[in-house]
């Protein structure tokens, strides 16, 4: 498959301002560059890393390539938990879930029923889907409104999620589903993310299949829209559509 291809037809289908990002789970590191950053003094409770949680790794990958550990991402007892790299309990210790149990933003039983990776990996590779060598595990989107319609269109049954926003890696790595995220107020913050943006997964053995939809999707809609225009200059009102 050449990716270069697929990342630019995915991103012009859903009309995304960035390129696909390609997320891999790894027995052992592999190559190319681990991810280079500042780790700060650590928490009361031992937390550091080199990015104050794993989903900031999202948007370093649009601009290059590199693989993390279990180090880089230990800041965030969530998404360590979802990305496999802390059991359950471990995860609920930390301070930060803590707060986050203390603010009422998650209930201990909430815990229980969020996805995660099974079994630990030895890193995680992210970068933009056109440098990929091989078939990802997982494809990560990032959508606006109508890229996510358009996305939702093509594919019915994707599993439309919240908090926390991560656990949709695990969702399309362990159980090669695909997923919608609205996201969530701890990963938006950390990230930067906009707030007219969602994110979508796409597992990786089902990209093709997954891109075929999405285009035939995106060409109905502009079927649609074109049929729209025409009849809205009918009435007094031009149609606001884009």
């Amino acid at each position: 498959m050449e990716f270069d291809n697929t990342a630019q037809r995915l991103a012009a289908a859903l009309r995304m301002r960035t390129e696909p990002i390609a997320i891999s789970l790894h027995d052992a590191p592999p190559a190319g560059e681990r991810f280079e950053g500042a780790v700060p003094a650590p928490t009361a409770d031992g937390r550091t890393g080199k990015v104050s949680a794993g989903c900031v790794f999202w948007i370093e990958a649009g601009r290059q390539a590199f693989w993390t550990t279990k180090e880089d991402h230990a800041n965030c007892s969530v998404g360590s938990f979802t990305h496999g790299f802390l059991p359950l309990e471990a995860a609920g210790a930390g301070a930060d879930v803590g707060a986050l149990l203390e603010a009422g933003w998650v209930g201990e039983s909430d815990f229980g029923s969020i996805e995660h990776v099974s079994i630990e990996p030895a890193a995680v590779a992210y970068g933009p889907l056109s440098t990929a060598q091989g078939t990802p595990d997982v494809v990560l989107l990032m959508l606006s409104s109508i890229g996510a319609m358009i996305f939702r269109d093509a594919i019915p049954e994707a599993r439309i999620e919240g908090k926390p926003q991560c656990h949709i890696v695990a969702i399309a790595k362990e159980k090669e589903q695909f997923a919608i995220s609205f996201g969530c107020m701890l990963s938006r913050t950390r990230t930067g993310m906009p707030s007219g943006e969602m994110t979508a997964v796409i597992p990786g053995p089902r990209l093709t299949e997954a891109l075929e939809r999405i285009e035939s999707a995106a060409e109905v809609d502009k079927t649609v829209a074109a049929y729209a225009s025409i009849d809205a200059q009918r009435f007094d009102r031009p149609s606001t559509g884009r």
